[in-house]
C-alpha cells in the first residue's frame, strides 16, 4: 500500500516561536517542513529542519514559490512588525488557495507602577522624546532610527542585534547585543548610563521584557510602540501549540506532533 505524500508547510520564521514550531514538527514523516528566513540579521539562530535563507520579491514572488513548492499550510510567525512580508503572505495565500496561519506572541500589558507612553509609530515616539527626558534607552533595532536622527538634545543609547546604518541621532552610543536580557543586567545597564527615558516596539515575550520591569523599579517612563495588526481576515494563534492544533485540523489526515520540550524565550 503506498503512503500518502509529505504534506508540505511553509513556516516564515525569525521567531523563537517559529523556531519552536519547526523543532515540534520536525522529523514528522507526514510532514515536509521548511523554515524561511529573511536574512536580515548577519548570524541568526537557525531552527532545525530545511531552511531557505532570503526574500521571495514580494507577494507575487512568494505565490509562485507557494505554487511550484506544493505548499500545504502556510505558517507567518515572523517578528509582531514585520507587517509588510505578512501582509505579502496573506495576499500570496489567497492566491494561491494556501491556508494561512498567523503565529503572534502576545503583546505586553501595563501593569501598576508602569509610565508607559504608547506611541503609533517611531516617528510619534520620536515626537513624545523631548516632553520626557534627554538620556533615552532605544530598544527598537537597528530599522527605523531614521525616524530619531533629527533629535540633537537627546542621547541615545541605542541597542540592536546589528550594527545600525545611517542616518542615526548624532549624540549616540551603539551596544550589540540579542537577548535574553536580566533583570539586574538592565537595571545596570539603566544606572550606568543614567537612562531617563526606555524606547521600545510591543514585541512581546520574555526575552526582552526585563526592561521594562527595570524602568518600573527605576521609576522611568517608557514609550511604547503600539504593533501593527494582523491582515485582515486571518486566523491568529498565539503560542506553538496552537499553531499545531491549527495544522491539525487544517490538514486533514495528519495526527499532529507530539509536544517537545523546547528551550529559550521570545526573541523581539
Amino acid at each position: 500500500m503506498t503512503s500518502a505524500p509529505a504534506r508540505h508547510v511553509l513556516i516564515l520564521g525569525g521567531t523563537t516561536e517559529a523556531r519552536h514550531l519547526a523543532a515540534v514538527l520536525d522529523g514528522d514523516p507526514a510532514l515536509c517542513v521548511t523554515s524561511s528566513l529573511a536574512g536580515r540579521v548577519a548570524e541568526p539562530r537557525l531552527p532545525v529542519g530545511r531552511v531557505r535563507i532570503g526574500g521571495f520579491g514580494g507577494a507575487e514572488g512568494m505565490a509562485r514559490w507557494l505554487r511550484e513548492h506544493q505548499v500545504d499550510a502556510l505558517i507567518d510567525a515572523t517578528h509582531p512588525f514585520a507587517d509588510t512580508i505578512s501582509l505579502h503572505a496573506a495576499r500570496a495565500a489567497a492566491s494561491v488557495h494556501v491556508p494561512l496561519l498567523a503565529l503572534r506572541r502576545p503583546g505586553w500589558v501595563a501593569g501598576p507602577g508602569d509610565r508607559w507612553h504608547p506611541a503609533a509609530s517611531l516617528t510619534e515616539a520620536a515626537e513624545l522624546l523631548p516632553a520626557l527626558g534627554e538620556r533615552v534607552f532605544l530598544t527598537t533595532g537597528r530599522m527605523g532610527l531614521a525616524a530619531f536622527a533629527q533629535l540633537s538634545r537627546q542621547w541615545f543609547l541605542i541597542r540592536s542585534v546589528d550594527a545600525p546604518q545611517a542616518p542615526v541621532p548624532p549624540r549616540a552610543e551603539v551596544i550589540l547585543d540579542r537577548g535574553p536580557f536580566t533583570l539586574e543586567g538592565e537595571a545596570e545597564l539603566l544606572r550606568r548610563h543614567r537612562i531617563d527615558v526606555v524606547v521600545t516596539k510591543d514585541s512581546g515575550g520574555r526575552a526582552t521584557a526585563a526592561k521594562l520591569t527595570a524602568a518600573r523599579e527605576a521609576g522611568l517612563p517608557v514609550v511604547v510602540v503600539r504593533r501593527p495588526p494582523a491582515p485582515e481576515g486571518i486566523t491568529v494563534a498565539g503560542t506553538p501549540d496552537e499553531a499545531v492544533g491549527w495544522l491539525r485540523t487544517t490538514l486533514a489526515g495528519w495526527a499532529g506532533a507530539r509536544p517537545r520540550p523546547v528551550t529559550g524565550q521570545s526573541s523581539g
